[in-house]
């Protein structure tokens, strides 16, 4: 899963990059070239994967990563460079940090909401660009009418300059112009970046309001603080949030959020060789599911033998819990549920 940060210079994306992920990367305002990224990747922590692994002492655990791409968007204008936009097309989501704190290498004062109104503007014209062209295509050789059909649907709602994440679209539909990489599409989490005396404050509810009409996350936290808290030694950590009154970092509460704004969940297995978190999308059936893993055992799936991983660990093993009765044989219709330990039958 790749996340791109983005925003308008100054926001301090860079600086969210760092408190994210542990890094360093330079937070020079406005002195990378457009479309230039950072990659860091960060695991995601988990208790139940720390318990199977304290169960099993496999030879290898495996956390859930997600992938931050801190995208550089240029020296100040209030537009994104194209390089900017094309960089943004390659995240499987994007986050925008929202500037809420004194920036004195700032043109302008602070105003979260009109950065939230200009990149939902700037991204929708993105889109309307790339629609237009296709519609144009499509009506001159009617080629795929269908497709002509849902694009003048989607054509109609860009130009209400609304983004494409609130347009009701089916999992068909979704799938049919998954190519196009539509920015407005992409879901999309905030982070409003505070100073630190207002790091445990609530979000403006104009802002908070906004977000959900957008169905988008929002998470506030003071990224300069937490880029040195997440750059100090482990166990030193804990008493600066403490005193933040935060309790984890700020990866912690991201991560979180993002896996509620992607709809995923987490399915585990477990054994002697490998304890292993997979995020799957919330619904998915078991041979979907199974596929996370290999494609192989999507195709030549027979059935999946399901233990929660609560029960694992209470009962010591899987012979056991399918004494007890706590292991079920699922077929394909089964819906994988967060915190499945599940055990694939397959033939290819």
């Amino acid at each position: 899963m790749k996340i791109g940060l983005v925003g308008f210079p100054g926001c301090g994306k860079t600086t969210v990059f760092n408190a994210l992920t542990g890094l360093d990367a330079d937070t020079g305002y406005g002195t990378a070239k457009p479309g230039t990224k950072n990659l860091g990747v960060v695991r995601v922590p988990d208790d139940r994967v720390d318990q199977l692994t304290a169960l099993y002492s496999p030879k290898k655990t495996t956390y859930a990563e997600i992938t931050f791409c801190d995208i550089a968007g240029g020296t100040g204008s209030r537009e994104l460079d194209r390089s900017v936009l094309n960089s943004m097309r390659e995240m499987d989501a994007l986050c925008q940090v929202l500037r809420a704190f004194d920036n004195p290498a700032a043109a302008e004062v602070a105003d979260p909401d009109r950065e939230l109104q200009d990149l939902q503007i700037e991204t929708v014209l993105a889109d309307l660009e790339i629609v237009e062209r296709r519609v144009d295509r499509l009506r001159k050789d009617r080629s795929d009418p269908q497709l002509l059909k849902l694009l003048e649907r989607i054509l109609e709602h860009l130009e209400s300059e609304q983004p494409l994440r609130s347009l009701d679209l089916d999992t068909n539909e979704r799938k049919a112009v998954s190519g196009y990489q539509f920015l407005s599409l992409k879901p999309l989490l905030i982070v409003l970046n505070v100073a630190e005396d207002a790091v445990a404050a609530e979000p403006p509810a104009a802002l908070t309001a906004a977000a959900e009409a957008a169905g988008s996350g929002l998470v506030v936290l003071s990224a300069a603080v937490e880029m040195d808290i997440a750059q100090m030694p482990e166990e030193d950590r804990a008493e600066f949030y403490e005193e933040l009154g935060l309790g984890e970092p700020a990866s912690h509460r991201f991560v979180r959020s993002a896996f509620q704004l992607l709809q995923l969940i987490t399915m585990l297995t477990a054994g002697p060789d490998e304890c292993r978190a997979w995020p799957v999308r919330a619904g998915s059936k078991a041979p979907v599911a199974a596929g996370k893993i290999h494609s192989d055992i999507e195709r030549g799936f027979i059935r999946a033998e399901v233990t929660r991983w609560d029960d694992l660990v209470e009962h010591g093993s899987e012979a056991q819990c399918r004494e007890l009765g706590k292991l079920r044989v699922e077929g394909r219709d089964y819906t994988v549920q967060d915190g499945d330990v599940c055990h694939f039958r397959f033939n290819v």
